[in-house]
């Protein structure tokens, strides 16, 4: 018999499966219906412990095709059925398999709804996967530095067709963020984090896209810098954590949700078309509604909670939203912003 246990003292006994040697991070819980492969493989989950919401995980198992990163970015996983047999015609291996080969610890047999509930009330807090107590002391500190973990670690070209130059600053980002501007007819050169804005600038990029990743952006002022420079020479989109670094290079603040937005189904207004669609979000900040200065708008809400979801900078070439327009596993219904996006960076070349 295993345990969660959170930093209020909270208890949630289950059963070790994956890489049994424990783990710790924050805890937050993802509503998506499905995409297990992809909730695990994508970077903006880096160092945290993800509650699968959706009761029975693993029935499919694991492809080769349903890959967001190279491997598994949370720190463990929790879920409430552990399915044992998978099956699928892609099948490759069981997901038990693939956490133990990725290092990975997860725990089933938790009351997944009881947890998520806590978590919405209590706000996503620190909590350790361990088979006793005293093993959670032994795991350490939460590395905080995500983001410059889950960011690739040099740059490299992704597509060298197309009749645009897009510079992708990777702050964590899904593989399919850099397929759907590829797809959309665009070359795609990818850059780390902590790219200096007259690098990607020397590139000779026609615009830039700020991806989604993990973490607290208000701990990384470099890369709030370079942004800002970045913005005041290019036409800029930015997503996830990418539209966190945009308000704060334009003087807003952004601030810690109580439980973020986690999951493929998040309901978001478009104030422009007067539609609402849904996104798929990974993300524990907010932009503060109240922080804005008279040169931003906002274009997009959270018809959940009405958090500001997108923005608009007048005066440059750029906007921000805070969802993933486009990622495996879905929704697809705002994938036209990367249009309006390659529009933009065509019309200033």
């Amino acid at each position: 018999m295993a345990v969660l246990i959170l930093e209020d003292g909270t208890r949630f006994e289950g059963t070790l499966f994956g890489d049994k040697r424990g783990a710790c991070g924050e805890v937050i819980f993802t509503t998506g219906m499905c995409g297990y492969q992809q909730t695990l493989t994508d970077p903006a989950y880096r160092g945290q412990i993800v509650c699968m919401t959706y009761p029975l995980i693993g029935n499919v198992g694991v492809n080769d095709l349903d890959f967001e990163s190279r491997g598994v970015q949370p720190a463990g996983v929790v879920v409430s059925e552990l399915c044992e047999l998978p099956s699928n015609w892609q099948l490759k291996k069981s997901l038990d398999e693939y956490m133990n080969e990725q290092g990975v610890t997860g725990i089933y047999g938790v009351d997944t709804r009881a947890l998520t509930r806590h978590i919405r009330r209590q706000g996503a807090m620190r909590g350790w996967i361990v088979e006793n107590d005293q093993e959670a002391a032994a795991l350490g500190a939460i590395d905080s530095d995500v983001i410059m973990e889950a960011s690739c670690k040099e740059a490299h070209t992704v597509s060298t067709g197309g009749d645009v130059k897009i510079a992708v600053l990777d702050l964590g980002m899904k593989k399919s963020l850099t397929d759907w501007i590829v797809k959309k007819g665009a070359q795609v050169s990818v850059f780390p984090a902590n790219t200096a804005s007259e690098e990607i600038l020397a590139s000779g990029c026609d615009g830039v896209l700020i991806s989604c990743g993990p973490g607290n952006p208000n701990a990384y002022p470099q890369i709030v810098e370079n942004v800002k420079a970045l913005m005041q020479m290019k036409p800029v989109m930015g997503v996830g954590t990418g539209h966190l670094m945009m308000a704060l290079a334009s003087g807003c603040r952004v601030s810690k949700m109580l439980y973020g937005h986690h999951g493929s189904n998040q309901p978001v207004k478009d104030f422009a078309r007067g539609t609402c669609a849904v996104t798929s979000q990974a993300i524990g900040y907010a932009v503060d509604g109240e922080s804005l200065p008279g040169s931003v708008t906002v274009s997009h809400i959270n018809w959940n909670d009405k958090t500001v979801e997108g923005l608009r900078y007048e005066g440059r070439k750029a906007f921000s939203v805070a969802f993933v327009p486009g990622g495996l596993g879905g929704p697809f219904d705002t994938t036209y912003l990367f249009d309006e996006f390659l529009a933009m960076v065509r019309d200033v070349k």
